[in-house]
């Protein structure tokens, strides 16, 4: 059976660069919108793009409504259906403006990859999202062993992602260097540091308690003083895997080398919640946590202007509308709250 085209290759590899370079997109989006066209390439027998047809759009979009997801075995949800038909949208109207393609695919007939105007409204649904509390973390915080290099290590990225609301790629890059424990800082200096969007900025250590931040002090002390690391060492230290005496590998301490991805810290992260009896929150959740926390004890827009650039944001309703939505429960204890001020306010009458 046929598994691929060669003129179809040539166009993704176009359109690849096209995203990366003239969009600036990350790998990760682009390795979504490729596993969109694969989807729809396979579902055509891999015919080449330049004999595409509405027909072809309004097939596949049923086909992808019948599928199940490969773990879950329920239908795809709606969100996924309108990410995966919105990535061929925008990729056939991208072909319809190159050469050998503009004769043939016009740029109305990319239209048909939307979803209904129903389904569209119900893919992009807002859903309340699933934010640790503040003792949630320090529970889990407190209830980590701290026996073993690992351990510590272990313990210390939790209490340090709270503490400063970094994202886990920008975490498994930091060095020694970028911390200040005197200051109370972090320098995120994209040059060495995988922040998001390469922006560089300091963060000053959010207060989130005095517990918190000794973790982190004693494990920067520990490097330095017992581990005797340099400012060039990772803060924290990829597992070293070695042969063990039945000769598999196993976690052998500390290497002295950076994670090449955030995968290990989301393990870490699960397994510390799981063994403390409280449901998983992925790293960025705590990012959610702190732009909660500053809703609730900044006083002035100042005051919430600087707690969201120290958070990394340009703008202040970045971190009010994408990590400050109301929980309900905290939504019915204000509301409420407006009705015994009511009733305060007419007995005083």
């Amino acid at each position: 059976m046929t598994s691929y085209n060669a003129a179809n290759e040539r166009m993704k590899r176009q359109y690849f660069a096209y995203l990366a370079e003239a969009q600036g997109h990350s790998e990760q989006t682009i390795d979504a919108v490729a596993k969109a066209i694969a989807r729809f390439e396979a579902y055509t027998r891999y015919k080449d793009f330049k004999v595409f047809h509405v027909e072809q759009a309004k097939a596949f979009k049923r086909d992808l409504a019948d599928q199940r997801g490969y773990r879950s075995g329920e239908p795809l949800s709606k969100a996924t259906l309108y990410a995966t038909l919105t990535a061929l949208k925008r990729f056939f109207i991208w072909l319809a403006g190159q050469p050998g393609y503009k004769s043939r695919i016009s740029y109305s007939d990319a239209e048909y990859f939307n979803l209904s105007a129903k389904e569209t409204r119900i893919a992009k649904a807002t859903r309340p999202a699933k934010i640790p509390t503040l003792e949630q973390i320090r529970h889990v915080i407190h209830t980590m062993p701290a026996r073993t290099d690992i351990e510590r290590r272990d313990r210390t990225l939790i209490a340090f992602t709270i503490l400063t609301g970094a994202r886990d790629g920008a975490v498994a890059s930091f060095k020694l260097g970028h911390i200040d424990m005197v200051e109370g800082k972090i320098d995120q200096d994209a040059r060495e540091v995988r922040t998001k969007f390469s922006k560089s900025f300091v963060t000053t250590f959010f207060p989130v308690g005095d517990d918190v931040r000794a973790v982190v002090a004693d494990w920067v002390t520990y490097l330095r003083t017992e581990k005797l690391w340099g400012l060039d060492d990772p803060l924290f230290p990829a597992t070293k895997i070695a042969i063990d005496n039945n000769r598999r590998f196993s976690a052998a301490g500390l290497d002295r080398k950076h994670w090449s991805s955030a995968s290990p810290i989301r393990q870490i992260f699960k397994e510390a919640f799981d063994a403390a009896g409280v449901p998983y929150f992925n790293p960025h959740s705590f990012r959610k946590t702190l732009a909660l926390l500053g809703g609730r004890i900044c006083r002035t827009p100042e005051e919430y202007k600087a707690w969201s650039q120290n958070l990394g944001h340009d703008h202040v309703m970045t971190t009010f509308s994408s990590y400050g939505d109301v929980g309900s429960y905290r939504q019915a204890e204000i509301i409420r709250a407006f009705s015994d001020q009511r009733e305060e306010s007419r007995q005083a009458i």
